[in-house]
């Protein structure tokens, strides 16, 4: 006997499946405790089924869907495919069916979640997305298992490798945002549309799932902000670096007392703090916590062997609970009723870089804006940007949401300055 696997999709994660369940076999079978046989692959066409064939791919790869879905000795689906459709059609299919099912989707996971998990739940069945968030990075059974007695109260995180490269690409050789995504193009790391990875989109829905599992609450994909990285310049880099930050894309999660707050933006980072050094395509997820207080972890965020480590793992855990005879339990057993935080209670630190004319007043006028919605200034710096205009920037203490959007009409109303960027400030 065998447990048998039904792949939707065979590109770079589904075709590193097979590669795990042959080179670590005994062990898989020691956790699974049965077989793990992949008996069928659904392919797009017989022209890809063809090229598969031809390049030595040995499985039974199909064409239709029904084939797999009507197959009833296949237990687990296995959905690679990406996107949201057809994939969420095929999912809600195969729960329908009765089987049980593993994704890495995360742009369908944080979108239509909540009504595939209901499904699952409804139908006994179990459904697993270990790798939609952090690739190889077991975040998400951390979460709900190994730190199901802590209470989490801030996540942060450095969740899409691709502006990650980018970040470093501008951080720590200078260059500029075009050069850094035309190079991550040319090596495959941003697509030829790359709004995704560069706006924030990408990492915006791996918060969704990181609300779910690390705070219980289920909020919704519009409700995180989210800004890219396409407006950083290589004169917020020089401050940065001169006042003792590194800027990272960075996903925040975090409970205040009125509720739940999620974001995606660039940040300025403390360079002691540990999501400072991480660079490139890695990932990290840095958790504040009441118990343990502080802890990362870090790696791979994609790749053919880091996901398919992940899915391969939720693989063995639905066939272990299989042969347990208990594989209805949820993926995640945190739930409790989702209250959005008061903008006025979501508080942090800010960078401003202002544009001003080069006379007199105009620094008074500037600190009596911010006075006014009494927003104090930790640092202050002075630049000529040229002859007759000047580059400030100010970092200021601690200031909510709410004062945070009060002062930024405020500046934007006023001709004489031009607020170039406004970025969080990670404290010390």
């Amino acid at each position: 006997m065998s447990i048998k696997i039904g792949l939707l999709g065979f590109g770079t994660v589904a075709s590193g499946i097979p590669f795990l369940l042959h080179e670590n076999s005994s062990k898989i079978l020691d956790a699974s405790r049965d077989q793990l046989e992949i008996a069928k692959v659904l392919v797009k066409d017989e022209e890809e089924k063809e090229r598969l064939l031809a390049a030595g791919n040995n499985f039974n790869f199909v064409t239709n869907i029904d084939d797999i879905l009507q197959d009833e000795s296949i237990a687990i689906v296995v959905e690679l495919m990406g996107r949201i459709e057809p994939a969420r059609t095929f999912i809600t299919k195969a729960l329908e069916a009765g089987k049980h099912v593993v994704s890495a989707n995360k742009d369908l996971i944080a979108t239509h979640g909540k009504d595939l998990i209901a499904l699952a739940q409804d139908k006994g069945l179990a459904f697993y997305y270990e790798a939609a968030v952090a690739g190889g990075i077991p975040i998400l059974r951390t979460l709900a298992n190994s730190l199901t007695s802590d209470k989490v109260t801030r996540i942060l995180g450095v969740l899409n490798g691709t502006s990650n490269f980018m970040m470093t690409k501008m951080v720590d050789e200078g260059w500029t945002y075009e050069a850094a995504l035309a190079e991550a193009q040319a090596l495959g790391y941003a697509e030829s549309d790359p709004t995704n990875d560069v706006e924030g989109i990408d990492a915006a829905y791996k918060a969704v799932i990181l609300s779910q599992f690390g705070f219980g609450m289920a909020i919704d994909f519009e409700q995180v902000s989210h800004q890219g990285i396409s407006s950083i310049t290589p004169d917020d880099v020089a401050v940065a670096q001169q006042l003792g930050y590194v800027i990272k894309l960075v996903g925040s999660v975090e409970e205040t007392a009125s509720g739940i707050f999620a974001e995606v933006s660039p940040t300025f980072l403390p360079k002691s703090h540990p999501l400072a050094s991480v660079n490139d395509v890695m990932n990290a997820v840095f958790v504040e916590s009441i118990g343990i207080g502080e802890s990362m972890y870090y790696g791979p965020g994609a790749g053919q062997k880091p996901t398919a480590t992940s899915v391969v793992a939720d693989i063995i855990r639905i066939a272990r609970r299989i042969k347990d005879g208990n594989v209805g339990k949820p993926f995640n057993e945190f739930s409790r009723e989702t209250k959005i935080a008061d903008p006025a209670d979501v508080t942090s630190n800010y960078y401003f870089a202002i544009n001003t004319s080069d006379e007199k007043g105009k620094m008074l006028r500037l600190a009596e804006i911010f006075n006014s919605e009494d927003i104090s200034f930790e640092q202050v710096l002075q630049q000529k940007a040229n002859g007759t205009t000047a580059r400030v920037v100010i970092i200021t203490h601690e200031l909510s949401k709410t004062q945070l959007a009060n002062v930024t009409e405020k500046l934007t109303a006023v001709s004489d300055f031009e607020l170039l960027n406004t970025f969080k400030v990670l404290g010390e």
